[in-house]
């Protein structure tokens, strides 16, 4: 009992170092100035306590600031939900359909895909998000997704309180000449005379908080519009990139090929129901799943091994002429490999003179791809990430084979 008190514990840890991030601390940090912020404004300048209405707008801000930390933290500690470590289709025929993770040992169940920043495999991996420190997946997905709502709503509300009370402390306090404008922030212009006057700092903080409140009501809303367009088609982010990716190499191959989408349920509003229930508990066990007439459970992940032979094919072999030290923006790789760093948490890979590397996308200034590792090292070891394109060659020919590399194949 002692030993399982222990575990317990570390875990509940682990999750707490969560909050231990730039993104929940940014996060978090938005939330409380505009909230605060908000509640001070409102109940000392604008709409004070003492009346019905400003009674009524306490409690809603309030009720703004409770209902997005509660989904906030929903999102952040429930998590995604994880595939079971060791796990394998029912059938031994059908793992011939999914994929392996060499890192959690065990089968890709459908829809899931490895984090490399959680190290596991994720149910109905949507994204990783840094701004929770976690990924939005199966279990969490519908308190990420309302908490983007909430948050814009949220901010709206506060924006709205700035605004007015900087209009309301300012209009009588204002005086224009012929040649200049006076602001007069020396006394306060209410009858009743607030406890605090609003003065110059108080007018740079509410400033500050509606810049705060209007960048995040656009960034975020933005971001609620996506997960939406996602949701009632229910996919994730990733199985629409896979979707793409689907059509793209049945175009490029005209193989006649008509990928289905396996888990659209034809309705909007039965795709939605797929995320958000009364219960709060999302449909299934986040490893098998309805699927569409003409589907099976495995449609999508054998179109994901199609994609990955693909990508072996279209991938072009490099050479390193230059050390590169793995770092974000590297000052001696040039002005233009410095500026266009990728704007992404994926990784950097170092680079020694004579590595070789299998590229499979790139940018004008970057490349990403896989290193390619001697024998001697472990075969479940896997290094890729992003590079300079001006540290590396192309290869013209493989090396064991003499043979024109598959890179020299036709490009888009």
């Amino acid at each position: 009992m002692g030993a399982l008190c222990s575990v317990i514990r570390f875990e509940n840890l682990q999750e707490l170092r969560r909050l231990c991030h730039w993104g929940p601390i940014i996060a978090l940090g938005v939330i409380a100035i505009c909230s605060t912020m908000a509640m001070i404004d409102a109940v000392m300048w604008y709409w004070p306590l003492d009346t019905t209405g400003g009674s009524v707008n306490f409690i809603m801000l309030i009720n703004w600031t409770v209902m997005i930390l509660y989904n906030y933290f929903n999102a952040m500690f429930i998590g995604p939900g994880y595939v079971p470590l060791g796990w394998k289709p029912e059938k031994s025929q059908d793992c011939m359909y999914v994929q392996y993770c060499k890192v959690c040992q065990s089968y890709k169940a459908p829809r899931s895909h490895h984090c490399r920043k959680c190290n596991r495999c994720v149910m109905k991996m949507d994204h990783h998000c840094p701004w929770i420190n976690n990924c939005c997946g199966y279990q969490n997905h519908a308190s990420f997704t309302l908490f983007l709502l909430l948050a814009p709503l949220g901010c709206i509300h506060a924006s709205f309180i700035f605004v007015m009370t900087m209009y309301t402390q300012l209009y009588n306090r204002i005086s224009f000449g012929w040649s200049s404008v006076k602001i007069d922030m020396s006394a306060a212009k209410r009858d009743p005379l607030p406890i605090i006057p609003f003065g110059l700092s108080a007018f740079a903080a509410s400033l500050f908080a509606l810049g705060l409140a209007l960048g995040t009501t656009i960034a975020v809303g933005m971001l609620f519009i996506i997960q939406m367009k996602v949701i009632l088609r229910n996919k994730t982010s990733i199985e629409s990139w896979i979707e793409d990716k689907a059509k793209d190499r049945i175009q490029y191959y005209k193989t006649g090929e008509i990928f289905i989408f396996p888990y659209d349920m034809g309705s909007k509003w039965k795709n939605f129901k797929q995320v958000f229930t009364w219960s709060g508990i999302p449909e299934g066990d986040g490893l098998e799943w309805p699927v569409r007439d003409g589907c099976h459970q495995y449609t999508l992940t054998i179109e994901q091994l199609k994609q990955k032979a693909d990508k072996r094919v279209r991938s072009v072999r490099y050479r390193a002429v230059e050390d590169y030290s793995g770092a974000c923006c590297p000052v001696t790789k040039g002005v233009k490999t410095f500026f266009t760093t990728p704007c992404t948490e994926e990784p950097r890979i170092a680079l020694c003179k004579g590595d070789l590397i299998l590229a499979t996308r790139g940018l004008k200034h970057w490349m990403y791809g896989d290193k390619v590792l001697d024998s001697t090292t472990d075969a479940g070891m896997r290094v890729r990430g992003w590079f300079p394109r001006k540290c590396v060659e192309k290869c013209l020919y493989d090396s064991e084979m003499d043979q024109p590399w598959d890179g020299e194949k036709k490009n888009r």
